[in-house]
């Protein structure tokens, strides 16, 4: 019931302004849901088609739900970028990464648009419930496709249950815009990942 109410209140807060999960939540947004598997961590990253030696950001990765999973699969050659706005989902991507034995993790604290991300430096990007969160997502959208490589891959996650859930004709419409084209659509309208390749 305590859940139900916090997932409420902050469902109605969210609406009106942009608000990213709380840390103190994280412990909340770590957990697969057993109804929507689609937005389960290995679902996400099997559609990815990671190689090891692959450069992967994971932009508002939270607690590292994926950061871990997508870590161990890049292997010591790769590397993934953990991006967060708040200090203490880092922290908490950190205390795993080395419980884990990880070193393939870079921690970059910022905001949405800030231009943190590089130029031509990724092969994948990772957006799973987050893009409802960004205020200016087209210049965020943009400075993404400016950090892929040619032919990376932009894998976008959204689930109902999110407070920022965005539906898939505003997703495509958002991230076509900056020139992404939609390769791939798994899932239901309730529950989805698109991959968008960059040209």
């Amino acid at each position: 019931v305590l859940l139900s109410l916090i997932a409420i209140i902050w469902r109605y807060s969210s609406h009106r302004s942009s608000i990213p999960c709380p840390t103190w939540l994280s412990k909340l947004v770590e957990l697969d849901n057993p109804v929507l598997k689609n937005n389960s961590a290995r679902q996400i990253i099997q559609h990815l088609v990671l190689k090891p030696g692959m450069e992967v950001l994971d932009f508002g990765c939270g607690p590292g739900r994926l950061t871990i999973p997508v870590a161990k699969q890049t292997g010591p050659t790769g590397e993934v970028a953990a991006f967060d706005i708040q200090a203490g989902m880092l922290q908490r991507v950190r205390i795993k990464a080395q419980a884990e034995h990880l070193d393939n993790i870079q921690f970059i604290q910022g905001e949405a648009g800030a231009g943190k991300l590089g130029h031509n430096q990724y092969d994948r990007v990772l957006l799973v419930t987050v893009l409802g969160e960004i205020p200016d997502r087209k210049a965020v959208l943009a400075e993404i496709f400016d950090s892929l490589k040619p032919s990376g891959i932009l894998s976008v996650t959204e689930v109902i249950a999110d407070p920022h859930f965005q539906r898939r004709a505003s997703v495509t419409s958002a991230v076509s815009s900056v020139g992404f084209v939609e390769r791939e659509f798994f899932g239901n309208r309730i529950s989805y990942t698109i991959n968008f390749e960059k040209p």
